[in-house]
């Protein structure tokens, strides 16, 4: 039986302090190369994937931004994009009238690039862009019209909860939503995705990919439940929400305890 094990990255397989701890990467360093098919669902772009999982050596494509692309682990190349269709724009208009101006992903130009309007920022997404400065895609712009431009595959609002709720409800049906807490600045985010782009879609379109018949995955948050849906075996850390945890076919240690890894050598040792 061939098995395809996928992690989620933030408060799964990294610590507290956005790192892969050297055990852990030892542990999977060592099981991939020894051919178990290995890789992770995030959030997150390739880019500061990467950067927080320097050293780790993945055996199968990657999943990022919950879902919305599965991309070569080695070449980067994009296997699967799944991107917002043009009626994205009736979105935008009524997050507008809200007073929400969020954080735009798009192809521009072959490029991949966010966007924002400086003057519009929140506290939230002020934290967000420090935490980014210095990246490549970062595109300050001055107007909608500017911010809305290109390829769109993803928005992420950061703002109250008082207004981000009833967009969350109004557009939770049609679109990928996901409605969380950060779990490191402890804002409020409300991110929306294509109907496709989700990282059970992904995780199901990466098992065909691999050519396995068992997928295993591990997660913490409310973003890792649909994947926890389309797994044959699914796996909540100690420090998960409780959605998770009630999902999970068994709880494993924390994020913090290479917990993942442990389980992972667990398995190959059976």
């Amino acid at each position: 039986m061939k098995t395809l094990y996928v992690s989620d990255l933030d408060g799964t397989l990294l610590t507290s302090s956005q790192t892969v701890s050297s055990e852990t990467k030892r542990i999977i360093n060592h099981l991939t190369s020894q051919g178990m098919r290995f890789s992770y669902a995030t959030a997150r772009s390739v880019l500061t994937a990467g950067k927080v999982t320097e050293g780790l050596v993945m055996s199968a494509p990657l999943i990022v931004y919950n879902g919305a692309f599965i991309v070569h682990h080695e070449t980067g190349e994009i296997l699967r994009a799944n991107y917002f269709e043009a009626d994205v724009m009736e979105v935008f208009t009524d997050l507008f009238s809200c007073g929400v101006f969020p954080i735009v992903y798009s192809r521009i130009g072959g490029s991949e690039k966010f966007s924002f309007i400086k003057e519009k920022t929140t506290r939230g997404m002020d934290l967000f862009l420090e935490s980014r400065k210095g990246d490549v895609r970062t595109r300050s712009v001055d107007t909608t019209e500017d911010l809305v431009r290109g390829n769109c595959f993803y928005i992420t609002c950061i703002d109250e909860p008082e207004k981000l709720q009833p967009l969350f409800e109004k557009y939770k049906e049609k679109y990928h939503c996901v409605y969380s807490k950060d779990m490191y600045t402890k804002e409020q985010w409300f991110e929306i995705m294509p109907k496709t782009a989700s990282k059970s879609n992904a995780v199901l379109q990466l098992k065909q990919l691999m050519g396995c018949d068992r997928l295993v995955v591990f997660g913490d948050g409310e973003n890792d439940l649909d994947m926890f849906a389309a797994a044959d075996e699914c796996y909540a850390v100690k420090n998960a929400v409780r959605e998770c945890k009630e999902k999970a076919t068994a709880v494993i240690g924390s994020h913090e305890e290479d917990a993942v890894a442990k389980w992972l050598q667990t398995e190959a040792e059976w």
